[in-house]
């Protein structure tokens, strides 16, 4: 059961909690926006949360297939990074990645504002892509 204060920790489509992180000033640009390369990376890092347990070892970031900002993110937004697996191929895995923001405290609202695909591949000590494991 999901607590009224909380974020669901799945989404309908079967999208997974990964990630819950809050926007500082430092991240804002001088209209007070974040800044999207800042989203960008904190999608990169919640993207990598199930790759990275399926390759069960070290994964880089070969493609963002899709990047959509949909609304503004601003400083105090509390952002919920959802990820579901698309795809698991030989050596790489793709993921879906929702982000939602919680704002305006005195009358909570969610509000998705990015959205992203990317691609993940499992690689070996030399930075070599290597077999998923089949297990």
């Amino acid at each position: 059961m999901t607590h009224p204060l909380m974020a669901p920790a799945t989404l309908d489509n079967g999208a997974v909690l990964v990630m819950r992180v809050m926007p500082m000033p430092a991240d804002a640009n001088a209209n007070g926006d974040i800044f999207g390369g800042w989203i960008m990376a904190q999608v990169d890092l919640a993207g990598a949360v199930l790759p990275v347990r399926i390759a069960k070892g070290r994964i880089a970031t070969v493609a963002v297939n899709e990047f959509i900002f949909k609304q503004p993110v601003s400083v105090g937004d509390l952002l919920s990074f959802y990820a579901r697996v698309l795809r698991v191929g030989n050596t790489s895995v793709t993921v879906h990645v929702e982000v939602y923001a919680e704002r305006n405290p005195a009358n909570l609202q969610m509000v998705k504002v990015t959205e992203a695909n990317l691609t993940y591949v499992a690689i070996d000590g030399e930075g070599q892509p290597r077999a998923l494991p089949r297990d």
